[in-house]
């Protein structure tokens, strides 16, 4: 396993010094009590995969919150042994590993754990404990977690979700609170997974100006007073003080607290984690000083809890100039003010794993943090940070996309083979139906004297939303990669990991989430090119799943988009994309939505991908020498054979992965390693069937996709 990753001596060595560096200058961490105060976590994080010679590591992080003042934390990490007990893994002795400190101020202290784990011949248990950690909000808890990880030879097991909290005003108790993650807990317990992929919205922080410090900013009724409002120190206090209170109260609620702490986290932001919508207004609304401020507060406690790393110095604000813009760094300038009585880590350098965009966010004072690893030996994963740099008509800067195509190509060159699939995480789906018509009428002039009477009598005053005055659906449409602001930038996108996939031999899968529903779209070469769906670079299937916890949209909205299910051709002449038929029953028999929609499904939902093994899949040869099926300069594609199966309508099966899709299909209860495709990836997309049933049953949806066939 090789590449951009480093040695396992060189992650020893920056432990070392970050534990130093952890106890140095700040407030003393202090010895006064035996007991460590828990105000939230520990929290598990996944973050690469690095080797040294023959040897292969897997690199995590544990987060705990705690009171200042108590004793310096420590970590007791030790093997279990295999999981299958017939197996046998080499002992290794205990490891006590000493909390970094990132974050310290008068009210919370924020301790990282780095942990290093040797991978084995099987799939092995660890466990790690943190003795004399007390609860503040539950006494009855224990000091030790267990995780799991895979065989060295093996590809990790993964569960993926997005949407993982309620929106303004949702009935939270009709709605069972997030409780299927008891699903989650129940499908890891009978097959552990190795990770868990957070698409965006981990967090809901848009009660922020409903019943929090931003209440009285947004019942301004003048655009033009709310758009010059300052944001000042008192102001980002409060903000402070709700998205840390925030943060604690839903990472410290069950059952999503014990899967965070089993089970490793991979994030990436969207606009919920900050405020809904951000990045999607006018752009003129969206640089005024309060979104700017909170902008940089959300940034601050997502990278805490999201990412255990240490945020920046300080946040914009704007009774200091040093922070209202980015300093050489990219990160908001120090505010003396900000800093008193408050200690933070300074990196001595970025995360092996973040792919750092070159200039700061039009609205955060931070450049972008894009994410790669290893997800075990033959999947490699990249997230795109898609609200750092987005604007109305924008996702991210060209410049990012480059710096994120070069680290893969250089990743799999390096990779001589070993990778089969690259998952990529996008905060929204980009295989899915259009809805131009209703961009267009939410634009068009006949809004205008409805805005009018909104401003004026507040006529329709749900219609609007409380920001910029637009129609409240716009700033979701808008985010949208099928948005017309975003067709070029989306066209391009597809493109390119296209020629990625011919280049290196890799199946490219694409993870969406957002719209509250769930899905599964798919890019593929036009019947024209009479491409063989298993040697097709430009197949690539967009896992749509969403929301774990919010609400799902009404029937009618997912039987609208079904009905929009057009073959939509993109504009590089050569790839059709459409929605699959992949919901063949409604799930337990709950309808959902309409019977003749097989392809959107209205209900809370999670998804699990499982590698189908293949003894073949072991003799690698190096990524790209054998791609004989490729994209050439005119843009076709060589080396065409009839296609297994796609009918001219684009809804039917592709290739023998897709044929059964559904309820009864081997990939459907989201555990088994069976399929018609071996070496490819199970996609299980499991669906809530009865939104008051406290244990979060659901029904499982399968499929498989493949890795290249040549």
């Amino acid at each position: 396993m090789s590449g951009q990753l480093d040695g396992a001596a060189q992650s020893h060595h920056q432990q070392v010094t970050e534990n130093a560096a952890g106890s140095g200058p700040g407030p003393a961490a202090g010895h006064s009590t035996s007991d460590i105060e828990v105000i939230c976590g520990p929290l598990l994080n996944y973050q690469r995969m690095s080797e040294d010679g023959a040897d292969v590591f897997w690199h995590g992080s544990v987060l705990i919150v705690t009171k200042p003042g108590g004793q310096k934390p420590t970590l007791e990490l030790k093997s279990l042994g295999a999981r299958d007990k017939a197996a046998k893994v080499k002992s290794s002795p205990t490891q006590t590993v000493e909390g970094l400190k990132l974050y310290q101020d008068p009210g919370k202290a924020f301790w990282r754990f780095s942990l290093q784990v040797p991978l084995a011949e099987a799939e092995a248990k660890w466990q790690y404990s943190i003795p004399s950690m007390r609860f503040l909000s539950d006494v009855g808890k224990g000091p030790s977690r267990e995780f799991v990880v895979p065989a060295a030879t093996e590809s990790m097991r993964i569960m993926f979700h997005s949407c993982n909290g309620f929106s303004v005003g949702t009935d939270e108790d009709f709605w069972s609170g997030p409780v299927l993650w008891n699903e989650v807990l129940r499908i890891h317990h009978q097959k552990p997974f190795h990770v868990m992929i957070g698409g965006g919205d981990q967090i809901y922080n848009d009660g922020v100006r409903v019943n929090g410090p931003l209440k009285q900013w947004t019942s301004i009724s003048n655009p033009a007073k709310r758009r010059d409002y300052p944001f000042d120190e008192r102001m980002r206090e409060e903000c402070d003080d709700y998205y840390f209170n925030n943060y604690t109260r839903w990472y410290g609620t069950e059952p999503f607290a014990t899967a965070n702490s089993q089970i490793p986290q991979i994030n990436i932001w969207d606009d919920h984690d900050i405020i809904d919508g951000f990045g999607s207004y006018t752009d003129h609304f969206m640089r005024c000083a309060v979104f700017r401020g909170i902008g940089g507060v959300s940034f601050k406690y997502y990278c805490l809890f999201q990412h255990h790393t240490a945020p920046p110095v300080s946040t914009f604000t704007t009774d200091a100039p040093s922070t209202m813009e980015a300093t050489a760094d990219g990160s908001a300038g120090a505010d003396p003010r900000q800093l008193k009585d408050t200690y933070v880590y300074k990196r001595t350098a970025d995360d092996p794993s973040w792919i750092v965009g070159k200039r700061p966010g039009p609205y955060v004072e931070e450049k972008s943090r894009n994410l790669y690893m290893r997800l075990g030996k033959r999947i490699a994963f990249c997230g795109i940070d898609a609200r750092t740099e987005r604007t109305r008509k924008q996702v991210n800067y060209p410049d990012t996309y480059d710096l994120i195509f070069d680290r893969l190509d250089t990743e799999l060159r390096a990779a001589r083979g070993e990778i089969k699939h690259l998952i990529l995480l996008l905060g929204v789906p980009i295989a899915y139906p259009r809805l131009a018509w209703l961009e267009n009428i939410f634009t068009s002039p006949i809004i205008a004297p409805i805005k009018l009477l909104n401003k004026r009598f507040g006529f329709a005053g749900g219609f609007f939303n409380s920001f910029d005055g637009s129609v409240d659906l716009l700033d979701d449409l808008d985010d949208h990669y099928t948005a017309r602001h975003h067709k070029n930038e989306r066209r391009d996108l597809v493109v390119r990991l296209q020629k990625l996939a011919a280049t290196h031999s890799v199946r490219v899968s694409i993870l969406g989430g957002d719209v509250h529903l769930a899905a599964i779209g798919r890019f593929y070469s036009t019947p024209a090119d009479n491409m063989d769906a298993l040697e097709d670079p430009r197949y690539m299937v967009n896992i749509i799943s969403s929301a774990i916890t919010n609400k799902p949209p009404p029937k009618a909205v997912a039987n609208l988009l079904a009905r929009r299910n057009k073959i939509h051709h993109l504009r590089d002449g050569n790839t059709d994309e459409t929605l699959m038929n992949m919901f063949d029953v409604q799930p337990g028999g709950q309808e959902k939505g309409a019977t003749w929609n097989n392809v959107t499904m209205p209900s809370r939902n999670f998804a699990c991908i499982t590698e189908v093994p293949d003894d073949h899949t072991g003799d690698a040869q190096p990524n790209g020498v054998n791609g004989s099926a490729h994209i050439n300069s005119t843009g076709r594609t060589g080396k065409t054979r009839p296609s297994a199966g796609a009918g001219t309508d684009g809804h039917g099966p592709l290739h023998s992965g897709e044929e059964g899709a559904g309820s009864t299909h081997p990939a459907a209860d989201g555990i088994s390693v069976e399929g018609p495709l071996k070496g490819g990836l199970n996609v299980s997309i499991r669906v809530e069937i009865d939104n008051h049933d406290r244990e979060g049953k659901t029904q499982g949806y399968g499929m498989t996709s493949k890795y290249f066939a040549f």
